[in-house]
């Protein structure tokens, strides 16, 4: 939005936090105090500074007391080669469970427990002029509607899933699905204003907004508005 991009949050697929803060669990680290001092790699600077800044933050450190690397999207190998001593950026239901199938499990700090408003991770948008179109409506009802039968139906759901593609049929791929599943919103089209409105004070105090914009501005509950 600060960007000018038009364009509406409508409904929401995965409504908790997947970004992670991770170290190898025998790195020795225990806490985000344990640090300072240490590597840590990052794929995409800007949002993933502020959280681990707030991080930081919660123990008297900023991010002057660790030095950033950028490893681009190569979070697990740089872990795990030494390349750095932690990650932000590593998602929980991922990078994870990578790491623990090449036999070096991880440990992950959340940033919703550690200072940062808790966030939907990934949503639907729109145009702002398609926000009344009842194609959306009818979309999100039948996101509900598949997303109550995964849950009910996760073993199900995963043999179909995996069988869309051979590419998609790995170890990696099951566990990742699995470890989604209770991320899933149960009701997508639902808004909680009181939450967008934290996450965006949160970013405007970390630099990555300008002002706070209202959320009417950036986000509809699609139902309510008929």
């Amino acid at each position: 939005m600060q960007e000018g991009l038009p364009l509406v949050r409508v409904g929401t697929l995965v409504a908790t936090p997947l970004n992670s803060l991770v170290v190898l669990a025998d790195s020795g680290i225990e806490s985000i105090a344990g640090l300072k001092g240490r590597r840590i790699g990052f794929s995409v600077s800007g949002f993933e500074d502020a959280l681990l800044g707030a991080m930081l933050a919660r123990y008297g450190l900023s991010l002057d007391d660790v030095e950033l690397i950028n490893v681009q999207f190569n979070l697990t190998p740089a872990l795990l080669s030494g390349q750095v001593d932690a990650v932000i950026g590593a998602y929980r239901n991922f990078e994870l469970e990578q790491l623990d199938i090449e036999g070096r499990p991880g440990r992950a700090f959340y940033p919703e427990e550690e200072g940062v408003p808790a966030y939907d991770e990934l949503i639907y948008v729109t145009r702002p002029e398609l926000v009344g179109d009842p194609r959306i409506r009818a979309f999100l009802r039948a996101v509900e509607r598949a997303t109550h039968w995964i849950v009910n139906h996760p073993k199900e759901g995963w043999e179909i899933f995996r069988s869309t593609s051979r590419e998609l049929d790995t170890e990696l791929d099951r566990r990742a699905w699995f470890a989604t599943l209770p991320r899933f919103a149960l009701r997508p089209a639902a808004l909680d204003v009181g939450r967008y409105e934290r996450f965006a004070r949160f970013l405007h105090e970390r630099g990555l907004l300008k002002e706070v914009p209202p959320v009417e501005a950036y986000a509809v509950d699609v139902f309510a508005r008929r």
